[in-house]
């Protein structure tokens, strides 16, 4: 008898799950970073916590700039799952699975933090919460950018840390 009631009450929690309300995938005052609507729901939503990390390189005209080597930071959502997001710029969960995005769109809403993202899944990987995702959001940005000075052939090859956080809504089957 506990064994009907367990899958009962599984089918139900699925269900219930399924039916969940899902945020809007349009983003007001940014549609270039709106999620297609290509069936997909949101799979994880979470708060990042880290650091843009950022190297001191010469470029082509002679100069030296700050790039982007990578992201470092932790994801959490409101339950307390977390994700680890590195460069690639990739996304993994606890289970293994992971996605690398590709920035399709992205909008600069405040000139003190780096810009919100669109970005597709360019590959995924795990069988877990990840696997299937298709489309990934940056939001809420605070923080992140690269230094405004500091960079010169004498600090050629330094590296930057720059805190930051940011919203990620992540998007798939």
């Amino acid at each position: 008898m506990h064994r009907h009631v367990m899958i009962a009450t599984v089918v139900v929690a699925s269900a219930c799950a399924a039916r969940a309300p899902q945020p809007d995938r349009t983003v007001p005052g940014a549609p270039e970073i709106t999620v297609p609507d290509d069936g997909s729901r949101l799979i994880f939503a979470g708060r990042a916590n880290g650091a843009q990390i950022y190297g001191c390189a010469s470029r082509a005209d002679g100069g030296y700039e700050w790039k982007l080597k990578a992201p470092d930071a932790v994801v959490t959502n409101a339950s307390g799952e977390k994700l680890r997001h590195y460069g690639g710029p990739t996304w993994e969960a606890s289970d293994g699975s992971k996605v690398v995005g590709e920035i399709k769109a992205h909008v600069q809403v405040d000139a003190s933090a780096i810009p919100w993202l669109l970005l597709a899944a360019k590959s995924t990987s795990g069988a877990g919460v990840l696997a299937k995702a298709r489309w990934i959001q940056r939001l809420d940005t605070v923080g992140g950018k690269a230094p405004a000075d500091g960079c010169d052939e004498a600090h050629s090859g330094a590296e930057a840390r720059i805190a930051y956080s940011a919203t990620y809504r992540i998007w798939g089957e």
